[in-house]
C-alpha cells in the first residue's frame, strides 16, 4: 500500500491531462477502425455469399432447362436427373441465403455501432480540446501568479539575485557617503585634487571654530556659560599677551583687590 501510493503521488506530479487525453482520444480512434474494418469483414463476407447464391442459381436455372428440354425429346432419365441435381442446389441456395440475410443483418448493427462510435469519438475531441485549453489558460494563470508573487521555484532565483543586488547597491552607497565623509574631513587625502596643506589646514580650523561657537551659544541659552564669542582668526598670542598689561593699568584702584576673585556666572560656574 505504501508502495502503491508513492507511486500514485509520482504519477500524479507526471502526469499531463492534456497527454492523457490525447492518448485516451487516440485509442478510441483505433477502436473505431477497428470496428470500421469488422463492418468491412462483414460486407466482404456477405458480397461473397451473394455471388455464390447467384452463381447457384445460374445452376439452378440451367438444370431446370436441361430437365425440361430432356422431357421434350422424350428422355425422362435425364430429366429426373436434373431434378435431382437441382434439388440438392435449393438446399444449398436456401443455407446460403439464410446466411446471407445473417451477414446482412450483422452489417446493419456495425455499420449503425460505427456511427454511433464516431459521434462520440467526435464529442469526445471537442471536450478534449475545451479542457486541454481550460487547461493550459489555467496552467499559464497559475505560472504567472506564482512568478508575481515570487514562491515559483522558477523565479525564486531571480528574487534572490534582486535582493543581492539591493543589498550590493546599499553598501556601495554607504561606502561612497563615508569616502567622501573622510575626504572631507581629511582623514583621506585626494590624489586627483591639488594638494595644499595650508588650505587644508585652514578649512579644519575654520570647521572647528565653527562648532565651538555653537556651544558657547547653546551654553549662553541653557544658562551654563558665558555668550559665545566672536573668535579672530587673523589674531596671534603675542598681540593678546601684549593688551594685558595696558587693560591692567586702566583698572581702577577700587577694582584691584576684587582681581583675585573670579567672577560667579548666572549658571554658577566660575
Amino acid at each position: 500500500m505504501i508502495f502503491r501510493s508513492k507511486a500514485n503521488k509520482a504519477l500524479d506530479r507526471m502526469e499531463d491531462p492534456r497527454e492523457t487525453l490525447d492518448y485516451s482520444y487516440q485509442r478510441q480512434l483505433e477502436m473505431l477502425q477497428k470496428v470500421r474494418r469488422g463492418v468491412a469483414d462483414v460486407a466482404t463476407s456477405r458480397k461473397r455469399l451473394e455471388l455464390q447464391i447467384n452463381q447457384l442459381e445460374q445452376q439452378h436455372n440451367k438444370l431446370t432447362e436441361q430437365g425440361r428440354k430432356a422431357l421434350q425429346v422424350g428422355r425422362e432419365d435425364l430429366a429426373r436427373a436434373a431434378l435431382e441435381r437441382r434439388a440438392g442446389l435449393d438446399s444449398q441456395l436456401n443455407d446460403l441465403r439464410t446466411q446471407y440475410e445473417q451477414l446482412q443483418s450483422e452489417e446493419e448493427k456495425l455499420t449503425l455501432a460505427s456511427q454511433r462510435l464516431q459521434a462520440k469519438v467526435d464529442a469526445f475531441r471537442t471536450r478534449k480540446e475545451t479542457i486541454k485549453a481550460t487547461y493550459t489558460a489555467a496552467e499559464a494563470q497559475t505560472k504567472i501568479n506564482e512568478a508575481f508573487s515570487g514562491i515559483s521555484e522558477e523565479m525564486g532565483d531571480v528574487g534572490l539575485a534582486i535582493q543581492r543586488a539591493e543589498e550590493k547597491t546599499e553598501t556601495m552607497k554607504a561606502r561612497a557617503g563615508a569616502i567622501d565623509e573622510l575626504l572631507a574631513s581629511g582623514a583621506l587625502e585626494d590624489f586627483t585634487g591639488p594638494k595644499d596643506d595650508i588650505q587644508a589646514e585652514l578649512d579644519r580650523m575654520g570647521a572647528t571654530t565653527g562648532v565651538e561657537l555653537e556651544l558657547e551659544r547653546m551654553k549662553a541659552e541653557l544658562g551654563q556659560g558665558s555668550a559665545p564669542k566672536q573668535l579672530n582668526q587673523g589674531s596671534a598670542p603675542d598681540a593678546q599677551q601684549q593688551d594685558a598689561p595696558q587693560q591692567a593699568q586702566q583698572q581702577s584702584p577700587q577694582q584691584a583687590p576684587h582681581q583675585a576673585q573670579y567672577p560667579q556666572q548666572p549658571g554658577g560656574g566660575q
